[in-house]
C-alpha cells in the first residue's frame, strides 16, 4: 500500500489524468487492454504509461484473471461459445494460460453442453435437407470452439 502511494505521488499531472480516467473505466466493466490505452493517452510515453498501469494493478482495478473469468462467462453463456474458441481469444488478448484455465473453470460445463445441443438443433432445421448438412452442421460446432467428440455425439443424436 505505501509503495502504491509513493508512486502515485510521483506521477506528473497529465499520468494522475489519465489514471483518474481509466480506473473510472475500470470500475465500470472488465479490461485487459488497458495499456494501449494508457499509451494513447499519454501520447506514445512508454514509461510514463507503465507507471500508470502498475498502479491500476496494484489497486486491483486492472485483474487479468478476473477479466478471463468475466469474459470465459459472457462468450459461453451470451454467444455460445465453446471453451477451445474462448481460450483462442483470451490467448489473443495477452492472457497468462494459468488464468484462462482459471476463467473456464467457472463455466458450466452442463449448461454449455445444453447451449450446444440448442443451437446445432436449431442449425440443423435449416439444413435438414442439404446432402452436406450433417458436415456443415460440424463444422459450425466447430467454429464456436467446441470439442470434436461433443460435437459428434450431439449431431449423432439431432441427426439421428
Amino acid at each position: 500500500m505505501w509503495a502504491s502511494v509513493l508512486i502515485f505521488s510521483k506521477m506528473t499531472d497529465r499520468q494522475k489524468e489519465v489514471f483518474n480516467s481509466l480506473s473510472a473505466q475500470c470500475a465500470r466493466r472488465e479490461y485487459c487492454d488497458i495499456r494501449r490505452k494508457a499509451v494513447e493517452r499519454l501520447e506514445g510515453d512508454r514509461e510514463a504509461a507503465e507507471e500508470v498501469v502498475s498502479e491500476l494493478v496494484e489497486q486491483r482495478f486492472v485483474d487479468d484473471a478476473r477479466y478471463a473469468s468475466a469474459f470465459a462467462r459472457e462468450k459461453a453463456s451470451l454467444q455460445g461459445w465453446g471453451a477451445i474458441k474462448i481460450r483462442y481469444m483470451l490467448r489473443g488478448k495477452g492472457i497468462s494460460d494459468a488464468d484462462i484455465a482459471a476463467g473456464l473453470a467457472e463455466v458450466d460445463s452442463a449448461k454449455a453442453g445444453e447451449r450446444l445441443y440448442k443451437l446445432l438443433e436449431n442449425k440443423w432445421k435449416t439444413l435438414q435437407d442439404d446432402p452436406q448438412g450433417k458436415f456443415k452442421l460440424i463444422k459450425f460446432a466447430l467454429t464456436r470452439g467446441y470439442d470434436y467428440p461433443e460435437v459428434e455425439a450431439a449431431v449423432k443424436e439431432i441427426t439421428g
